[in-house]
């Protein structure tokens, strides 16, 4: 499958290391990269809605126009497109606010490029929620702590009947802020099995990210001791 992709990014280097590693990819095109949120709104207005990227990296520190604005912004003008953030930042302000704003995954600048490949993938073909394992530990912590008073006096619920239990080990890795090449390790699957496992756990709890999947667990506090 092949995918055109797009980035918004202030530094000169961040963009070239990112286009390095775009290239080592057999599947992506680079429509435009922009040097701030201003401009790649500018080239989306003038691109024909058929030359669109699917997903846009989006860095969130940019002069004139920063990245969550510009998520939020843009998910509004151009609902199909796909938001990653890909930043040094993982404060906590930062990650809801993305995940608010409409991003649709959020990675580290770190990452290597299989990471954006896989990335890509499990955004557009399985509806997924890409993180980087340490925003994800860093979301279950916050959103933990966001829902103790609420839970104080809440009882443990039982999953629902429709999770399998292969689905639900599976749960279990990903509201720990595992990702699915590691979950398909530890349980001896593909990656691609996973996926789909993951697939059909957004549509069971009616969910559409992982973010929203650690906070059903945790409210329901199916994996609490």
């Amino acid at each position: 499958m092949h995918y055109v992709v797009a980035l918004a990014e202030d530094k000169s280097v961040n963009r070239a290391t990112f286009l390095q590693k775009i290239n080592l990819l057999g599947n992506m095109q680079v429509v435009f990269v922009a040097n701030d949120g201003e401009e790649c709104l500018e080239h989306l207005k003038g691109l024909p809605a058929a030359r669109h990227p699917q997903v846009i990296f989006m860095d969130i520190e940019m002069p004139r126009l920063n990245g969550i604005d510009t998520i939020r912004m843009g998910k509004a003008m151009y609902p199909d497109i796909q938001f990653i953030v890909l930043t040094v930042f993982d404060d906590d302000e930062k990650i809801f606010d993305a995940i608010k704003a409409g991003a649709t995954g959020y990675l580290l600048k770190h990452e290597p490029a299989g990471v954006l490949q896989e990335a890509v993938t499990n955004v557009m073909e399985f509806g997924g929620a890409p993180m980087s394992p340490a925003i994800a530990r860093k979301a279950l912590q916050l959103m933990s702590k966001a829902s103790i008073p609420q839970e104080d006096n809440a009882e443990r619920q039982a999953l629902p009947e429709m999770i399998t239990n292969r689905e639900e080990e599976i749960l279990k890795y990903m509201v720990s802020g595992w990702d699915a090449k590691r979950i398909s390790t530890a349980l001896n699957i593909s990656v691609l099995t996973v996926r789909k496992h993951t697939a059909n756990i957004y549509v069971k709890l009616h969910v559409q990210s992982k973010a929203e999947v650690m906070n059903l667990a945790h409210q329901n506090k199916w994996f609490h001791p």
